[in-house]
């Protein structure tokens, strides 16, 4: 298969997409791949770094109120889209995937546009503005949330999951929990905010340090890098059940040993948690578009799988007595583990595969 793939801007969009990646080599070793993003974005660092090959296009996204920058964005978008039909002329694709990010718009377009077979992929439970765009010229739409599809004709629609959690169960996992200073045979709550951490979350888990402290299980407390040193200046005194770490590198190893998670909502983040069947308490970020986040953990908490504060209501002691509520009901847990579980698609990457193979006639 030669395939060309785009997305970018975020974690949320690049790391499907290295999933699948992945998965096509896997399947078919003799592939090739080619990612196109931009010079801006965070695919710019993570993707050649995989030793993927990387190209980029110069475009920006639309300001969501009346701005002449939109002017600047249409040329931007009608100049890198004749380059991204360079781009594929000379790559010969056989299918062309659009992970979402306003990157993806020219390149998945141009693809339509040169009849070459194009699918999108959709992580969040509201579309972005781009695979809006986009759904009335692609093939395919691969949706992770059932939620999603009336926003997209119904007949390009197929529920795929997202590959990210086909790649984390794949993990190889031993004690990770015992690497960071944390005891391995007792239950552990991780909270985190993200890869930059989220300010009120670390305001509200600073509270509630002193009331971790003697709990039966113990915490992981990840700040962010750019959050740390403040975090620590702050804690005059830390729990021996609690550690503070400001980023750990390789997270998803860390997971099969966590028996509770406190985070965002994002759909990476989700897609990890429900492939591994892990218990959880979101906090949507209410600062997204279109307030996805707080849609995507509400699937959770309608099956049951997560327990939900909103940001606005988070404080030390609501964190504590949710977090305790879970913790001191082992049933409750193991209960909330399996609904995740089957709220999650753990071969989400060979069905986004198995699309792209129909869609190119193999």
């Amino acid at each position: 298969m030669r395939l060309l793939i785009s997305g970018g801007g975020t974690g949320g969009h690049i790391y499907p997409a290295l999933a699948l990646i992945e998965e096509v080599k896997k399947q078919e070793p003799d592939s090739a791949v080619l990612y196109v993003g931009t010079q801006r974005g965070l695919e710019n660092k993570i993707v050649p770094t995989a030793g993927i090959d990387f190209q980029t296009i110069r475009i920006q996204g639309f300001k969501r109120s009346f701005s002449f920058e939109n002017l600047k964005t249409v040329y931007l978008f009608l100049k890198s889209t004749q380059r991204a039909k360079q781009i594929i002329r000379e790559f010969k694709p056989d299918v062309v995937v659009g992970t979402g990010g306003y990157v993806c718009g020219a390149v998945v377009y141009a693809a339509a546009r040169l009849k070459i077979p194009t699918f999108i992929h959709e992580q969040n439970s509201i579309a972005g503005i781009t695979n809006k765009f986009l759904s009335h010229f692609v093939d395919q739409i691969g949706i992770c949330f059932p939620e999603a599809a009336h926003e997209f004709p119904k007949n390009k629609v197929v529920f795929t999951g997202n590959p990210r959690a086909q790649q984390v169960v794949g993990i190889k996992t031993v004690n990770q929990i015992q690497k960071i200073g944390l005891s391995s045979t007792k239950p552990t709550v991780l909270i985190f905010g993200g890869s930059r951490g989220a300010r009120r979350i670390n305001e509200s888990t600073l509270e509630a340090l002193k009331l971790f402290a003697g709990k039966n299980y113990q915490v992981l407390f990840v700040t962010g890098s750019v959050h740390f040193d403040k975090v620590r200046s702050l804690v005059k005194e830390v729990p021996t059940n609690v550690v503070i770490k400001p980023y750990i590198a390789n997270m998803p190893a860390i997971l099969p040993e966590i028996s509770c998670i406190v985070g965002r909502a994002g759909a990476t983040s989700l897609a990890e948690i429900t492939a591994l069947g892990i218990p959880s308490v979101l906090i949507p970020s209410p600062y997204v578009t279109h307030d996805h986040q707080t849609h995507n953990a509400q699937s959770l908490v309608n099956v049951q799988a997560a327990e939900m504060i909103k940001e606005n209501e988070l404080n030390g002691q609501l964190l504590t007595k949710v977090i305790d509520k879970l913790m001191g009901d082992p049933a409750l847990r193991s209960k909330m583990a399996k609904n995740a579980k089957q709220a999650g698609v753990p071969d989400a990457a060979t069905r986004v595969f198995n699309c792209l193979q129909k869609l190119i006639g193999k």
